[in-house]
């Protein structure tokens, strides 16, 4: 269970969005971008927070810049701290959805090749993932960037 209070913020920011509040979603991720002290910030930090902005944006090439700012900050990651953390997942299991989206983001933008190669990533690191609930809702999404690319 993800007790760290940054990490609960983003995750209340983050329900905003789903919530349909896109607007308030993107003030709140930024007021959060601000203390976290940006891409400086704690890596845990900066990689949900960017990877959740991405989803509350209208423009794709916006989006694309907070999935490429996950993607960098998931790389200074350690297994230990994300344990440290309470996120249940593995610093691998990361991977898959932040791949799914930059291949999604890509081929919105029409770059094909980026899109496949986003898209091979994410599917090269899907074993990291469970069969659980989550596993499942990348796994899909994996199925339908696919079938976007055909």
């Amino acid at each position: 269970m993800i007790t760290e209070p940054t990490l609960v913020r983003i995750g209340e920011a983050a329900q905003l969005g789903h919530g349909g509040d896109r607007d308030a979603a993107r003030l709140a991720f930024a007021r959060l971008w601000e203390e976290i002290g940006g891409e400086r910030g704690d890596p845990l930090h900066v990689c949900t927070l960017a990877h959740s902005m991405a989803d509350v944006q209208d423009d794709v090439r916006e989006e694309l810049v907070w999935d490429l700012r996950a993607l960098a900050a998931v790389a200074l990651l350690t297994d230990e701290r994300v344990a440290e953390a309470g996120v249940p997942l593995t610093v691998a299991g990361l991977y898959p959805s932040l791949h799914l989206n930059l291949s999604e983001c890509y081929r919105k933008l029409g770059d094909l090749d980026r899109a496949r190669e986003h898209l091979d990533e994410a599917r090269a690191t899907i074993d990291a993932l469970g069969d659980d609930e989550y596993g499942r809702l990348i796994k899909d999404g994996l199925r339908k960037v696919a079938e976007g690319l055909r």
